[in-house]
């Protein structure tokens, strides 16, 4: 009896897991990408391209860069090169959590600051 409930147990805990989630982190290092975020209950949409060690940001009309310091093939910083005030001058921690074929989902804080939060970035052709 107790053996088949452990066995039962097993079943059912290798089933609940399932496969772990997708991470090609990789395939997502250069790019065009567009990420829609909600503020102040308005949907914005940044394009952005990412280059080894440059991303270049389009954001309502505006250009900005940033400097990118990859941590390893998940994760990495971004600095603005040219900010114009001291909130722009803190940087941004990111991390690839799950990835697909043509998007992946982040988790984003600035440094520093201990709220998180979470996106899904599209590829763009």
């Amino acid at each position: 009896m107790i053996r088949n409930l452990l066995f039962g147990a097993f079943f059912i805990l290798i089933w609940a897991c399932g496969p772990p989630p997708e991470r090609n982190c990789s395939n997502f290092k250069t790019g065009k990408f567009s990420f829609t975020t909600t503020i102040d209950g308005e949907e914005k949409k940044t394009i952005f391209t990412r280059y080894e060690d440059v991303e270049v940001d389009e954001f309502e009309g505006k250009v900005d860069s940033s400097s990118i310091r990859w941590i390893n093939d998940c994760e990495y910083v971004l600095k603005n090169i040219r900010p114009k005030n001291k909130e722009e001058e803190k940087s941004i921690h990111i991390k690839i959590l799950t990835t697909a074929q043509s998007s992946y989902t982040f988790e984003y804080n600035v440094i520093g600051d201990t709220r998180k939060f979470k996106g899904t970035a599209h590829k763009v052709d």
